[in-house]
Order: C-alpha cells, then structure tokens, then sequence
C-alpha cells in the first residue's frame, strides 16, 4: 500500500461518516427469512437503493466534493461513469452549489441518464467502444473548463465516503449484539470494496471480505488471486452495466489485495434470479449490477452456513422495462 498517500484508513472512514451525517441517508440492515433458507444461511442486506440517487456513490461524491475550496466549487467538477458515480456527483455538486459536467457512455441506461439531468447537471456522451477512453475525455475538458476530476473510484475521500456502508453495518450489527464472519460487496472499480474492507476489518480483523463482479469482469478477483492487476475480458458482454470496470483502480487494488479474502463472479443469469428474490421477498428494485452479491449467495458460491454473511445491495437504477423483462 506504499504508493497510497496516505492510505485510506479507518479515521478517514470515521470522518466521513461525519461529513454525511444528517446529508446521506444510514440505509437500514435486513433480515428475511425466505432469502435465508434459500442461501443456507443467516443473511443481512444493506439496500444502498435507498440512499440518495438509488445507490451508494453519493457518499463518496459527497464526501469529495463537500471538502472542494470556494475556488473550486465555483468552477466546477468533472466526472465519468455509466450512471451510479454520474448520479452521486451531480446530486453532490447540486447540495454543494457546483456545476457538475458528466461524461457517460452513449449506450447507458436512460433512468440513469434521467437520474444525472433531473440534478442540474451537464452531461457529454461518448462511444464505449470507440479510440477515446472516458478518462482522457474526461482529462481533456476538465483542462479546457478548469474543473476539478472526481473519479469513481481511484481516490482517497471517495473510498472513505463508500467506508460509510461497512461502518453502518458493524454499527447495525453491534446493535444485535452480532458481528460478521463474511461480507459480499459488489465490485466493478474496487472503491466501494476497499471503503467497506477498511471498515468492517478495523472492528472485525478475522471477517472475511469477498468481491463479487459478473464473469468476464472478475479482473479484481483475479488480480487478488494472482497478485498482479488484471484486465477484464472487454469482449465479452454483462448486463451489469454499473460494474464493467475495464480493471482494477491503482489504489483500491493496493487496499483490496491486501484486506479481501478471495473474489467471486455470477452469470448473468445467476443475477436476473437474484433481482427477482430481492423484488419478491425484499420488496426492493436491484439494477443488475446491484444483485451481484445476493446472486453469489443465492448460487452457492460460497458455503454461508455458518456465522453471519452481510450481502450489500449496491444500488437500484434499472430502467423499467429491463426490471420487468427478467422478472
């Protein structure tokens, strides 16, 4: 973790769980008992769909932009993202009076385009598969405008902020006078991992922390697995738009390389089913990159027997008619 400076830790957590209190919403931690026979096992869900713009990225966004100089703020920020981390930044700069430009893939889905425009903010759309990568578009307008880069994940205050989900849920389960032996995160960049990692593993050394990423784009589980940072097979097509990182960040691979147990990765239609027993026994909209985790579980990709298994729930912005489509 030498090249973090400094390394996102668990104060830094601490104090953005401060800088959210009374803005982001504390999403609640629940039980249901058809979903624990299914899995073989006790399981808690934290539904991030619940929180401000349908997903945990407004607490990283939040966290970053919140802590930008009146300079800064008046200029304006940048961000690049197929919708989740778009939606958190607009709604962020939106609280903090800043201008927000997103930069998003053509083919995203439009609740989440929807979702970014009804914030205020400006959105530039570009061909996922085309020569220009959505970093350097990103890089070459924030030069000619004078905004400051919010990444999605490869950043420190935005590690911490997404740390907020691992510190509610030790928090919840404390509560009940329990605590973790694994916690399923889904993973497409690694920051949310790397926040709840950091979080979970400063109250509960001994729990086990799993990514969970949809096949072809199980880069980090790999790279965790070989210890080397690897690419995600571009080629090959998910419908978990939200997770389609084409590798590991920098630096939330140093922190997950060294806190994850292990990764894990689920079919597309492992997913659809998952979204389904969320809808019907939660009661709650998962967009597919949001189910990876209770897919994973309600597959058996893991033995969740014993102990307590948290499943986050990342996020729910799924256009109407792909929901109702692999219901």
């Amino acid at each position: 973790m030498a090249d973090i400076d400094p390394p996102v830790s668990y104060d830094d957590v601490a104090d953005a769980a401060r800088v959210l209190s009374g803005v982001a919403v504390r999403t609640p931690l629940l039980e249901n008992r058809a979903l624990n026979e299914m899995a073989g096992g006790r399981l808690f869900f934290k539904p991030e769909p619940l929180q401000v713009t349908g997903s945990f990225k407004f607490r990283g966004a939040y966290n970053h932009i919140s802590r930008l100089d009146a300079a800064a703020r008046k200029a304006g920020v940048i961000a690049y993202s197929s919708g989740n981390h778009a939606q958190g930044v607009a709604a962020a700069a939106f609280y903090c009076d800043t201008p927000a430009l997103i930069v998003m893939p053509e083919d995203a889905p439009e609740v989440k385009k929807r979702g970014t425009a009804s914030w205020g903010a400006e959105i530039v759309t570009y061909d996922r598969y085309g020569s220009e990568p959505r970093e350097a578009i990103a890089a070459r307008l924030a030069a000619e405008r004078g905004l400051t880069m919010v990444r999605p994940y490869d950043d420190q205050l935005i590690m911490a902020g997404q740390g907020t989900v691992g510190l509610e849920i030790m928090e919840q389960l404390a509560e009940q006078a329990l605590s973790p032996a694994r916690v399923l995160v889904p993973c497409g960049g690694g920051g949310l991992t790397a926040g709840v990692a950091t979080a979970v593993k400063h109250h509960q050394p001994d729990a086990q922390v799993y990514t969970v990423e949809p096949e072809g784009y199980d880069d980090t589980a790999r790279s965790i697995s070989t210890g080397v940072r690897q690419q995600a097979d571009m080629t090959t097509s998910s419908f978990c738009d939200a997770l389609l990182a084409p590798e590991p960040g920098r630096l939330t691979y140093q922190v997950n390389s060294q806190l994850c147990t292990g990764g894990l990765a689920v079919s597309d239609t492992e997913v659809t089913g998952a979204m389904a027993a969320a809808f019907g026994h939660l009661k709650l909209v998962l967009e597919p990159g949001g189910a990876v985790a209770l897919a994973a579980a309600l597959s058996g990709k893991l033995d969740l027997a014993t102990g307590v298994s948290v499943i986050v729930l990342s996020g729910g912005n799924v256009d109407p008619a792909l929901f109702a489509g692999n219901l």
